[in-house]
Protein backbone atom coordinates (compact mmCIF):
# COMPACT_ATOMS: atom_id res chain seq x y z
CA UNK A 1 0.00 0.00 0.00
CA UNK A 2 3.19 1.99 0.63
CA UNK A 3 3.70 2.10 -3.41
CA UNK A 4 0.86 3.71 -4.62
CA UNK A 5 1.21 6.81 -2.07
CA UNK A 6 4.87 7.02 -2.61
CA UNK A 7 3.77 7.15 -6.69
CA UNK A 8 1.24 9.90 -5.91
CA UNK A 9 3.33 12.05 -4.02
CA UNK A 10 5.78 11.59 -6.54
CA UNK A 11 3.64 12.79 -9.36
CA UNK A 12 2.66 15.81 -7.04
CA UNK A 13 5.37 16.89 -6.72
CA UNK A 14 6.76 16.55 -10.28
CA UNK A 15 5.86 20.38 -11.35
CA UNK A 16 8.02 21.61 -8.27
CA UNK A 17 11.21 19.72 -9.70
CA UNK A 18 10.71 20.86 -13.09
CA UNK A 19 10.74 24.59 -11.68
CA UNK A 20 13.28 23.77 -9.56
CA UNK A 21 15.40 22.59 -12.13
CA UNK A 22 14.63 25.58 -14.58
CA UNK A 23 15.63 28.03 -11.52
CA UNK A 24 19.06 26.05 -11.32
CA UNK A 25 19.43 25.98 -15.67
CA UNK A 26 18.78 30.13 -15.54
CA UNK A 27 21.08 30.27 -12.04
CA UNK A 28 18.22 32.04 -10.26
CA UNK A 29 18.38 31.73 -6.62
CA UNK A 30 16.45 28.39 -5.59
CA UNK A 31 16.21 28.98 -2.07
CA UNK A 32 15.48 32.50 -2.38
CA UNK A 33 11.76 33.81 -1.53
CA UNK A 34 11.35 36.02 -4.55
CA UNK A 35 11.74 32.93 -6.98
CA UNK A 36 8.74 31.28 -5.76
CA UNK A 37 6.05 33.87 -5.73
CA UNK A 38 2.46 32.71 -4.27
CA UNK A 39 0.19 33.35 -7.55
CA UNK A 40 3.12 30.62 -9.39
CA UNK A 41 3.08 28.23 -6.37
CA UNK A 42 -0.51 28.11 -6.28
CA UNK A 43 -0.23 27.03 -9.70
CA UNK A 44 2.26 24.49 -9.57
CA UNK A 45 -0.51 23.38 -6.80
CA UNK A 46 -2.88 23.47 -9.52
CA UNK A 47 -0.97 21.23 -11.60
CA UNK A 48 -0.01 19.19 -9.90
CA UNK A 49 -3.36 18.27 -8.51
CA UNK A 50 -4.17 17.95 -12.17
CA UNK A 51 -1.67 15.44 -12.57
CA UNK A 52 -2.48 13.36 -9.60
CA UNK A 53 -6.58 13.33 -10.77
CA UNK A 54 -5.13 12.29 -14.00
CA UNK A 55 -3.26 9.73 -12.77
CA UNK A 56 -6.25 8.46 -10.45
CA UNK A 57 -8.37 8.22 -13.78
CA UNK A 58 -5.52 5.80 -15.94
CA UNK A 59 -5.12 3.72 -12.92
CA UNK A 60 -9.16 3.23 -12.22
CA UNK A 61 -9.26 2.79 -16.46
CA UNK A 62 -6.66 1.08 -17.24
CA UNK A 63 -4.92 -1.17 -14.19
CA UNK A 64 -6.74 -4.36 -13.49
CA UNK A 65 -8.70 -7.46 -14.65
CA UNK A 66 -10.83 -7.11 -18.34
CA UNK A 67 -14.17 -5.94 -17.41
CA UNK A 68 -17.51 -8.65 -16.60
CA UNK A 69 -13.85 -11.29 -15.48
CA UNK A 70 -13.93 -12.87 -12.54
CA UNK A 71 -10.76 -13.80 -10.84
CA UNK A 72 -10.96 -17.54 -9.06
CA UNK A 73 -8.75 -17.16 -6.26
CA UNK A 74 -5.89 -20.23 -5.47
CA UNK A 75 -7.63 -23.15 -3.63
CA UNK A 76 -7.61 -26.80 -2.84
CA UNK A 77 -9.14 -29.02 -5.15
CA UNK A 78 -9.50 -32.80 -4.63
CA UNK A 79 -6.31 -32.34 -2.16
CA UNK A 80 -4.36 -30.67 -4.81
CA UNK A 81 -3.25 -26.91 -4.71
CA UNK A 82 -4.96 -25.33 -8.20
CA UNK A 83 -3.45 -21.69 -9.12
CA UNK A 84 -5.90 -18.68 -9.46
CA UNK A 85 -7.23 -18.03 -12.52
CA UNK A 86 -9.09 -15.25 -14.22
CA UNK A 87 -12.60 -16.21 -15.71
Amino acid sequence: MIRPILTEIGIFLIPFAAYALFLIATRSGVLVSSSWPAHLVAKLVLGSLLLVVISFVFLAQFSGAPPDSTYVPAHLENGKLVDGVEK
